[in-house]
Protein backbone atom coordinates (compact mmCIF):
# COMPACT_ATOMS: atom_id res chain seq x y z
CA UNK A 1 0.00 0.00 0.00
CA UNK A 2 0.97 3.29 -0.71
CA UNK A 3 2.30 5.57 2.74
CA UNK A 4 0.44 8.36 1.81
CA UNK A 5 -2.73 6.20 1.09
CA UNK A 6 -2.10 4.36 4.83
CA UNK A 7 -1.87 7.95 6.00
CA UNK A 8 -5.04 8.93 5.15
CA UNK A 9 -6.63 5.34 6.15
CA UNK A 10 -5.86 6.00 9.54
CA UNK A 11 -4.80 9.63 9.79
CA UNK A 12 -6.93 12.45 11.95
CA UNK A 13 -7.55 14.25 8.78
CA UNK A 14 -10.46 12.00 7.34
CA UNK A 15 -12.39 11.79 4.32
CA UNK A 16 -15.89 10.02 3.10
CA UNK A 17 -13.37 7.31 1.62
CA UNK A 18 -10.87 6.76 3.64
CA UNK A 19 -13.69 5.91 6.55
CA UNK A 20 -15.44 3.75 3.96
CA UNK A 21 -12.02 1.70 3.51
CA UNK A 22 -11.07 1.68 6.73
CA UNK A 23 -14.41 0.20 7.71
CA UNK A 24 -14.61 -2.66 5.13
CA UNK A 25 -11.16 -3.57 6.27
CA UNK A 26 -12.14 -3.53 10.51
CA UNK A 27 -14.89 -5.65 9.14
CA UNK A 28 -13.25 -8.31 7.71
CA UNK A 29 -10.81 -8.35 10.46
CA UNK A 30 -14.06 -8.51 12.96
CA UNK A 31 -15.74 -11.61 10.72
CA UNK A 32 -12.03 -13.29 11.06
CA UNK A 33 -11.94 -12.42 15.16
CA UNK A 34 -15.64 -13.51 15.99
CA UNK A 35 -15.42 -16.68 13.71
CA UNK A 36 -11.93 -17.95 15.58
CA UNK A 37 -13.18 -16.84 19.07
CA UNK A 38 -16.52 -18.69 18.42
CA UNK A 39 -14.32 -22.10 17.81
CA UNK A 40 -11.88 -21.36 19.94
CA UNK A 41 -14.03 -20.95 22.86
CA UNK A 42 -17.53 -21.56 22.07
CA UNK A 43 -18.90 -18.12 22.27
CA UNK A 44 -19.26 -15.20 19.82
CA UNK A 45 -17.35 -11.76 21.51
CA UNK A 46 -19.12 -8.73 19.17
CA UNK A 47 -22.68 -9.64 20.07
CA UNK A 48 -23.80 -7.59 23.05
CA UNK A 49 -27.26 -8.26 22.63
CA UNK A 50 -26.82 -11.91 22.26
CA UNK A 51 -24.60 -11.99 25.31
CA UNK A 52 -27.40 -10.13 27.16
CA UNK A 53 -30.33 -12.43 26.29
CA UNK A 54 -27.96 -15.56 27.29
CA UNK A 55 -27.79 -13.71 30.58
CA UNK A 56 -31.31 -13.58 31.02
CA UNK A 57 -31.79 -17.30 30.21
CA UNK A 58 -29.21 -18.12 32.81
CA UNK A 59 -31.02 -15.98 34.88
CA UNK A 60 -33.90 -17.60 34.90
CA UNK A 61 -32.53 -21.11 35.16
CA UNK A 62 -30.18 -19.97 38.09
CA UNK A 63 -27.11 -20.71 36.15
CA UNK A 64 -25.26 -17.37 38.65
CA UNK A 65 -21.70 -18.43 37.30
CA UNK A 66 -22.79 -18.04 33.54
CA UNK A 67 -24.67 -14.89 34.41
CA UNK A 68 -21.07 -13.53 36.43
CA UNK A 69 -19.32 -14.24 33.22
CA UNK A 70 -21.84 -12.48 30.48
CA UNK A 71 -21.66 -9.41 32.68
CA UNK A 72 -17.79 -9.74 32.52
CA UNK A 73 -18.08 -10.12 28.89
CA UNK A 74 -20.52 -6.90 28.56
CA UNK A 75 -18.35 -4.77 31.25
CA UNK A 76 -15.18 -5.81 28.95
CA UNK A 77 -16.62 -4.64 25.59
CA UNK A 78 -17.70 -1.35 26.90
CA UNK A 79 -14.15 -0.89 28.82
CA UNK A 80 -12.35 -1.36 24.97
CA UNK A 81 -15.07 1.02 24.17
CA UNK A 82 -14.06 3.60 26.74
CA UNK A 83 -10.56 3.36 26.21
CA UNK A 84 -10.94 3.74 22.33
CA UNK A 85 -12.51 6.89 23.56
CA UNK A 86 -9.45 7.97 25.41
CA UNK A 87 -7.20 7.43 23.73
CA UNK A 88 -8.95 9.75 20.25
CA UNK A 89 -9.73 12.51 22.65
CA UNK A 90 -5.72 12.45 24.41
CA UNK A 91 -4.24 12.15 21.29
CA UNK A 92 -6.58 14.64 19.88
CA UNK A 93 -5.75 16.87 22.73
CA UNK A 94 -2.04 17.14 21.53
CA UNK A 95 -3.10 17.45 18.10
CA UNK A 96 -1.29 13.99 17.02
CA UNK A 97 -2.20 12.37 13.74
CA UNK A 98 -2.28 8.93 15.63
CA UNK A 99 -5.66 9.52 17.74
CA UNK A 100 -7.36 6.55 15.69
CA UNK A 101 -4.39 4.73 14.72
CA UNK A 102 -3.27 4.18 18.36
CA UNK A 103 -6.84 2.46 19.53
CA UNK A 104 -5.53 0.22 16.04
CA UNK A 105 -2.05 -0.76 17.78
CA UNK A 106 -3.54 -1.71 20.37
CA UNK A 107 -6.07 -4.18 18.97
CA UNK A 108 -3.14 -5.40 17.28
CA UNK A 109 -1.60 -6.22 20.80
CA UNK A 110 -4.71 -7.76 21.88
CA UNK A 111 -4.70 -10.12 18.92
CA UNK A 112 -1.14 -11.37 19.01
CA UNK A 113 -1.69 -12.25 23.01
CA UNK A 114 -4.55 -13.94 21.78
CA UNK A 115 -2.71 -15.91 18.93
CA UNK A 116 0.60 -16.49 21.63
CA UNK A 117 -1.23 -17.71 25.04
CA UNK A 118 -4.50 -18.32 23.57
CA UNK A 119 -3.84 -22.02 24.27
CA UNK A 120 -2.58 -21.68 27.57
CA UNK A 121 -6.05 -20.14 28.74
CA UNK A 122 -8.07 -22.53 27.36
CA UNK A 123 -6.75 -25.08 29.05
CA UNK A 124 -9.02 -23.76 32.09
CA UNK A 125 -9.62 -19.75 31.81
CA UNK A 126 -11.67 -19.70 29.07
CA UNK A 127 -13.44 -16.34 30.48
CA UNK A 128 -10.46 -14.97 29.82
CA UNK A 129 -10.39 -15.73 26.44
CA UNK A 130 -13.67 -14.09 25.63
CA UNK A 131 -12.76 -10.92 28.00
CA UNK A 132 -9.85 -10.23 25.93
CA UNK A 133 -12.28 -10.40 22.87
CA UNK A 134 -14.93 -8.73 24.10
CA UNK A 135 -12.71 -5.87 24.96
CA UNK A 136 -10.85 -6.17 21.78
CA UNK A 137 -14.68 -6.01 19.75
CA UNK A 138 -15.24 -2.94 21.70
CA UNK A 139 -12.11 -1.06 21.30
CA UNK A 140 -12.52 -1.82 17.77
CA UNK A 141 -16.66 -0.86 17.15
CA UNK A 142 -15.14 2.78 18.91
CA UNK A 143 -13.21 3.54 16.22
CA UNK A 144 -15.10 3.04 13.59
CA UNK A 145 -18.10 4.47 14.96
CA UNK A 146 -16.59 7.96 16.57
CA UNK A 147 -14.70 8.41 12.81
CA UNK A 148 -18.41 7.98 11.46
CA UNK A 149 -20.19 9.67 13.78
CA UNK A 150 -22.01 6.60 15.13
CA UNK A 151 -23.38 5.73 11.36
CA UNK A 152 -21.42 2.89 10.77
CA UNK A 153 -20.48 -0.32 13.11
CA UNK A 154 -18.24 -2.67 12.18
CA UNK A 155 -18.45 -5.51 14.65
CA UNK A 156 -21.97 -6.79 14.39
CA UNK A 157 -24.27 -6.63 11.31
CA UNK A 158 -28.10 -6.33 12.78
CA UNK A 159 -27.97 -2.18 12.67
CA UNK A 160 -26.09 -2.64 8.85
CA UNK A 161 -29.28 -5.31 7.60
CA UNK A 162 -31.61 -2.49 9.26
CA UNK A 163 -29.89 0.04 7.78
CA UNK A 164 -30.23 -1.84 4.18
CA UNK A 165 -33.74 -2.41 4.87
CA UNK A 166 -34.48 1.36 5.31
CA UNK A 167 -32.48 2.19 2.14
CA UNK A 168 -34.42 0.20 0.12
CA UNK A 169 -37.81 1.37 1.49
CA UNK A 170 -36.58 4.46 0.99
CA UNK A 171 -35.77 4.22 -2.46
CA UNK A 172 -38.72 1.82 -3.11
CA UNK A 173 -40.67 4.58 -1.97
CA UNK A 174 -39.31 7.49 -4.35
CA UNK A 175 -41.52 6.30 -7.13
CA UNK A 176 -44.49 8.15 -5.21
CA UNK A 177 -45.11 11.29 -6.35
CA UNK A 178 -45.90 12.07 -3.13
CA UNK A 179 -43.20 11.35 -1.08
CA UNK A 180 -42.61 14.03 1.37
CA UNK A 181 -38.90 12.54 2.60
CA UNK A 182 -36.81 14.09 -0.89
CA UNK A 183 -35.06 11.35 -0.72
CA UNK A 184 -31.62 11.34 -2.70
CA UNK A 185 -31.88 8.04 -4.69
CA UNK A 186 -27.59 8.11 -5.39
CA UNK A 187 -27.38 8.61 -1.89
CA UNK A 188 -28.96 5.54 -0.64
CA UNK A 189 -27.16 3.48 -3.55
CA UNK A 190 -24.16 4.42 -2.46
CA UNK A 191 -25.23 3.78 1.27
CA UNK A 192 -26.76 0.41 0.34
CA UNK A 193 -23.48 -0.59 -1.53
CA UNK A 194 -21.41 0.44 1.82
CA UNK A 195 -23.43 -1.92 4.05
CA UNK A 196 -23.69 -4.74 1.41
CA UNK A 197 -19.89 -5.11 1.60
CA UNK A 198 -19.13 -4.64 4.59
CA UNK A 199 -21.77 -7.74 5.26
CA UNK A 200 -19.91 -9.32 2.65
CA UNK A 201 -16.46 -8.52 4.13
CA UNK A 202 -17.49 -9.70 7.79
CA UNK A 203 -18.88 -12.70 6.41
CA UNK A 204 -15.80 -13.53 4.09
CA UNK A 205 -13.98 -12.25 7.06
CA UNK A 206 -15.53 -15.14 9.13
CA UNK A 207 -15.05 -17.94 6.87
CA UNK A 208 -11.30 -16.73 6.73
CA UNK A 209 -10.97 -17.16 10.54
CA UNK A 210 -12.73 -20.58 10.61
CA UNK A 211 -10.95 -21.88 8.32
CA UNK A 212 -7.65 -20.14 9.97
CA UNK A 213 -8.68 -21.75 13.17
CA UNK A 214 -9.10 -25.17 11.48
CA UNK A 215 -6.02 -25.47 9.84
CA UNK A 216 -3.86 -23.12 12.12
CA UNK A 217 -4.92 -22.76 15.38
CA UNK A 218 -4.58 -19.79 17.47
CA UNK A 219 -1.85 -18.63 15.07
CA UNK A 220 -4.13 -17.48 12.66
CA UNK A 221 -4.36 -14.02 14.00
CA UNK A 222 -1.09 -13.18 14.04
CA UNK A 223 -1.81 -12.33 10.13
CA UNK A 224 -4.99 -10.25 11.51
CA UNK A 225 -2.45 -7.94 13.86
CA UNK A 226 -0.21 -7.66 10.73
CA UNK A 227 -2.69 -6.23 8.65
CA UNK A 228 -3.60 -3.82 11.84
CA UNK A 229 -0.51 -2.72 12.28
CA UNK A 230 0.18 -2.27 8.50
CA UNK A 231 -3.12 0.28 8.31
CA UNK A 232 -1.86 2.13 11.53
CA UNK A 233 1.56 2.44 11.60
CA UNK A 234 2.15 6.00 9.06
CA UNK A 235 0.38 8.32 11.62
CA UNK A 236 2.25 6.54 14.82
CA UNK A 237 5.30 7.15 12.70
CA UNK A 238 4.79 10.60 11.71
CA UNK A 239 4.01 11.58 15.23
CA UNK A 240 7.11 10.31 16.96
CA UNK A 241 9.23 11.83 14.16
CA UNK A 242 7.33 15.10 15.17
CA UNK A 243 8.00 14.59 18.48
CA UNK A 244 11.43 13.94 17.82
CA UNK A 245 12.34 16.85 15.57
CA UNK A 246 9.89 19.81 16.38
CA UNK A 247 9.77 22.37 13.80
CA UNK A 248 11.74 25.46 14.94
Amino acid sequence: MPLFYLRRLTGSQRSEKANRHLARYLAFIAGATNAGGLLAVGHYTSHMSGIISTMADDFALTQMRLVFDGFVSVLSFLAGAFLTTLLVRWARARQFESEYALPLIIEAGMLIVFGTKGRIFTGGHVLGIIVLLCFTMGLQNAIISKISDSVIRTTHLTGMVTDIGIALGRIFSRQYKDDPGGIDGQEEWSKLRLLGSLIVLFFVGGVTGALGFKYVGFLFTLPLAAILMLLAIMPVVDDIHRTRHPAI
